[in-house]
């Protein structure tokens, strides 16, 4: 009768060599898959291919709903996407980078709005950022950003160029109503930006993200008496 310890040294190599044969085996799959998915989204260097864009955030997406944002990972988002970590790190430096534009890409458009008031704007821009986050995944995602941005240096880049952009649109938007005598030439449009996102980043980051409409009213109402011209 064959000893345990012979049945183990003739099995052990043998079963390490099948695994090692599987693995690579897989691998070529893998790679097989990625290579004719590539075919289909060939790449165009540093500027982002439409069809490669779409694949990558439509699998972020999924992605981020199956695990959540803390295992949310590129390599996760490579696989399902079938493409490589390079690419995907060439056009989103980081994992911040890329969940911004996964933000972005739910949000509603708000085309087509008739403007009113500044104040009246104001108000229609928060309670539709409040509900925003109430709803859905988004205030999940960029409340996750800034935590993460506070311990990652990439991640607060990626928030500080997002934050920038937003910041730049409400700033030039303030300086129109400059111009039609609505606003006080010595309003700076950055001290209000800075009072308007202090009022909706406090909401998101302590929960309070229910709100009531005349509530919302009664602050907008608040600033148009610091920023309005008088009549």
């Amino acid at each position: 009768m064959p000893s345990m310890t012979a049945g183990m040294w003739q099995s052990g190599p043998i079963g390490l060599s099948s695994r090692w044969k599987q693995r690579e085996r897989d691998t070529a799959t893998l790679d097989s898959t990625t290579q004719r998915a590539a075919k289909t989204r060939k790449s165009i260097g540093a500027r982002r291919n439409p069809a490669s864009q779409e694949a990558i955030l439509t699998a972020a997406q999924e992605v981020l709903a199956e695990v959540g944002y803390g295992r949310f990972s590129i390599e996760a988002v490579a696989r399902r996407a079938h493409a490589g970590k390079p690419t995907i790190y060439r056009w989103w430096p980081s994992r911040a980078a890329l969940l911004l534009d996964v933000y972005q890409r739910q949000k509603r458009d708000g085309g087509g709005a008739v403007p009113g008031t500044l104040e009246d704007d104001l108000s229609d821009f928060l309670r539709g950022l409040l509900r925003f986050w109430r709803e859905g995944e988004a205030g999940a995602i960029f409340r996750g950003i800034i935590a993460e941005a506070q311990g990652d240096a990439k991640a607060q880049a990626a928030l500080a160029a997002y934050n920038e952009e937003r910041r730049q649109a409400f700033c030039t938007m303030i300086d129109r109503r400059k111009t039609n005598g609505e606003v006080r030439p010595e309003v700076a449009p950055t001290v209000l930006w800075e009072v308007v996102m202090g009022f909706a980043w406090r909401r998101l980051l302590t929960g309070e993200l229910e709100i009531r409409d005349k509530d919302i009213a009664a602050f907008t109402r608040l600033l148009s008496i610091g920023y309005a011209t008088l009549e």
